[in-house]
């Protein structure tokens, strides 16, 4: 098939997909609060992507050594957003020395992660702030009330691990779940909470301890669907591919086993608009504005 024809059957799928589309059925996830824009994974950042209008706040999560659920999306303090206690900047080298399994919450709190520039987010406001307890995250969260939306915000919560880890950077496995998932149900957000995860062990352990509990696989491999599924022994309620992995067939293959297709990290309009089209469920993005805003201008194109 020649290149024209592909891309035509491509723009074809689209528009039909499209029109079948529900845009404000379309879940707009806040990848680590909104990134983009303030800080990453801190109760600021929350609560701002919360008054844009998200659906759902995506995160990620780690234990400290008083064996605390705390929002980080490494397990050690990662130079290019930390200022040490001292008023210095953690330089690259050093920054697997600042592990937060190794340090208590009040440890951790005396490190800043929202005042040093960042260099690939250049328009990210800054402030001073912490890496805040996935408790505290939940409970600043959840009363916010907001304007024109009954339903309560939901959160996606990434649980990250490497085998060779365990025990270093993060509780072993049945541990390190439980520790998050009592988390969750502690909290009475179990309904409006996704586990996601890379790892097909921490979503398996997930399924076996909290079989309630809805999971996402994240994908960016280049395996296909049914390989992926293949490593799981549940089917997740969500498949979460790398955006650029997103193809009409892959949409169509996810529908068809009833999960939801929402990829991540898509950062600009057309890449939006696009996928919109092609039918996903959701988009994570590191502006959830800019999603807000297209699928504002896509719904009125409809119109």
């Amino acid at each position: 098939m020649n290149n024209y024809l592909w891309s035509f059957l491509l723009l074809l799928t689209a528009c039909k997909t499209q029109d079948a589309l529900n845009i404000s059925l379309i879940d707009i996830q806040g990848h680590r609060g909104c990134r983009g824009l303030l800080p990453e994974n801190t109760s600021e950042g929350f609560i701002k992507a919360i008054n844009l209008g998200v659906t759902t706040l995506e995160m990620d999560v780690v234990v400290s050594k008083d064996k605390k659920a705390v929002v980080s999306h490494e397990a050690y303090f990662n130079h290019e957003i930390t200022t040490l206690p001292d008023g210095t900047y953690l330089s690259p080298d050093s920054e697997k020395e600042h592990k937060l399994y190794e340090m208590t919450h009040a440890q951790i709190m005396t490190y800043d992660v929202g005042l040093k520039p960042h260099p690939r987010f250049p328009q990210q406001q800054k402030l001073k702030a912490i890496k805040p307890l996935l408790t505290d995250v939940i409970s600043q969260c959840d009363i916010i009330k907001r304007e024109g939306i009954k339903n309560r915000i939901r959160y996606n919560i990434e649980i990250k691990r490497e085998e060779s880890g365990d025990g270093i950077f993060q509780p072993h496995l049945t541990e390190f779940v439980e520790i998050i998932c009592n988390e969750v149900l502690l909290n009475g957000i179990e309904k409006r909470t996704t586990i996601q995860s890379f790892d097909p062990e921490i979503l398996n352990q997930v399924n076996r301890i909290y079989p309630n509990l809805k999971t996402a696989i994240l994908v960016e491999n280049q395996d296909n669907l049914e390989v992926n599924l293949r490593k799981l022994n549940h089917r997740p309620a969500i498949y979460s591919p790398d955006y650029k992995l997103v193809s009409p067939e892959l949409v169509k293959k996810c529908h068809h086993l009833k999960m939801r297709i929402i990829p991540w990290t898509v950062n600009n309009a057309e890449d939006v608009s696009y996928l919109i089209k092609l039918g996903v469920d959701g988009i994570i993005s590191d502006y959830p504005d800019m999603v807000k805003s297209t699928l504002a201008e896509m719904k009125n194109d409809k119109s």
